[in-house]
C-alpha cells in the first residue's frame, strides 16, 4: 500500500508539470495583451510598453517560463497582474467558499442520489425507477446557469425565502453562511444528483442479480438489510468511482455558479482573471485544480481497498 501511494504521489510530478507547461503556452499564445488592459483604453504605446517592461512580458517565452517555473518550485506563484497582490495570497482567500460551496454540493448529491438510487433499483421499472430515468436526463441536459436563473427568479424573487447572491463567511456565523450557499448548492447538486443516483441504480440492480442476494432473502433477512448490507456494499466500488468523478467535475460547475450567484471563491477569481488577461492568477488558480483532481482520483483509488477487501496494492 505504501509503495503504491508513493508512486501515485510521484506520479502527480510529471503530471503537474505538463500541465503548467501547457496551460503557460496557453495563456501566451492566445490573443490579447496583458498590459494594454491594464492600462486601459487611453493609453499610449510608450505606456504599454513600459507596463510590459514591468510585467517582464518584453522577454522571450521560455526566458519567461523559466523564470515562473524557478519561483514555482519555491513556492511562489507571483504576483496577480490585476490585484496587485501575491497569487497564493489571493487564493487562500478566495478558498473558503469554494470549498464551502463544493462540500455542500457533494453532500447533498451523496445523501439524495445514492438512497434514490437504491429504491429505483429496487423498484426496478415501477413508477419511481421511471421518474429517476427522467430526472437523470433532464438534469444532464439543462445548463446550470439555466437552472441557476430559474431558481433565482422563483425561489429568491417570486417567493423570497432566499437570497439572490453573495456569501457570508462562516466565522460570521454557521446560520448566515448556510443561509447563503443553500441556493447554489442545489443548484449545482442536480447534474451530480442526476449522475450518482443513475450509476447507483445501475449498480445496484446488477448486484441484486447475484446468487448471494437471492441466499439472503431465502434465509428471510429483511429487505432492508438485503438492499444495505449486501446490495448497496456490494455495488460501492462504482459508486465511490462516480462520486469522485463528480468532485472532480465540480470544478467547472463551480466556476459558472459562483459567477451567477457573485460568491467571491476561486471560480469568480478565475473568470475574473481571464478577462483581465491576469496570467499570474489564471496559472496558479488552473494548478491548484489540477493538484485537487489528482489527488481525488488517488483517494477514490485507496477507497477500492475499503468497499471491496479482494482488492490490493
Amino acid at each position: 500500500m505504501l509503495a503504491f501511494l508513493a508512486r501515485r504521489l510521484l506520479a502527480t510530478i510529471p503530471v503537474l508539470l505538463i500541465v503548467a507547461v501547457l496551460v503557460f503556452l496557453l495563456l501566451r499564445l492566445t490573443p490579447g495583451d496583458p498590459a494594454a488592459v491594464l492600462a486601459g483604453d487611453a493609453a499610449s504605446t510608450e505606456q504599454i510598453a513600459q507596463i510590459r517592461a514591468n510585467l517582464g512580458l518584453d522577454r522571450s517565452i521560455p526566458e519567461q517560463f523559466f523564470i515562473w517555473f524557478g519561483h514555482m518550485l519555491t513556492g511562489d506563484l507571483g504576483q496577480s497582474y490585476y490585484y496587485k497582490t501575491e497569487v497564493i495570497t489571493l487564493i487562500g482567500q478566495r478558498l473558503e467558499p469554494t470549498l464551502s460551496l463544493a462540500t455542500i454540493t457533494i453532500t447533498i448529491a451523496v445523501l439524495v442520489a445514492v438512497p434514490l438510487g437504491v429504491i429505483a433499483a429496487w423498484r426496478f421499472g415501477g413508477w419511481l425507477d421511471r421518474l429517476l430515468m427522467g430526472f437523470s436526463v433532464l438534469g444532464f441536459s439543462v445548463p446550470v446557469f439555466v437552472l441557476a436563473y430559474v431558481l433565482i427568479w422563483l425561489v429568491s424573487l417570486k417567493l423570497g425565502w432566499l437570497p439572490v447572491q453573495g456569501y457570508k463567511r462562516l466565522a460570521d456565523g454557521a446560520g448566515m453562511w448556510l443561509y447563503h450557499l443553500v441556493l447554489p448548492a442545489i443548484t449545482l447538486s442536480v447534474i451530480y444528483i442526476a449522475l450518482i443516483a443513475r450509476v447507483t441504480r445501475a449498480a445496484v440492480l446488477e448486484t441484486l442479480g447475484e446468487d448471494y442476494i437471492r441466499t439472503a432473502r431465502a434465509k428471510g433477512l429483511p429487505e432492508k438489510k438485503v438492499l444495505m448490507r449486501h446490495a448497496l456494499a456490494n455495488a460501492a466500488v462504482p459508486i465511490a468511482t462516480v462520486i469522485g468523478i463528480g468532485i472532480a467535475l465540480l470544478i467547472g460547475g463551480v466556476v459558472v455558479t459562483e459567477s451567477v450567484y457573485a460568491i467571491p471563491g476561486l471560480g469568480r477569481l478565475t473568470v475574473d482573471a481571464v478577462l483581465a488577461r491576469d496570467f499570474p492568477t489564471i496559472q496558479g488558480v488552473i494548478l491548484l485544480f489540477s493538484f485537487v483532481y489528482v489527488l481525488v482520483n488517488l483517494l477514490v483509488d485507496l477507497s477500492y481497498v475499503f468497499f471491496d477487501p479482494r482488492i490490493r496494492y
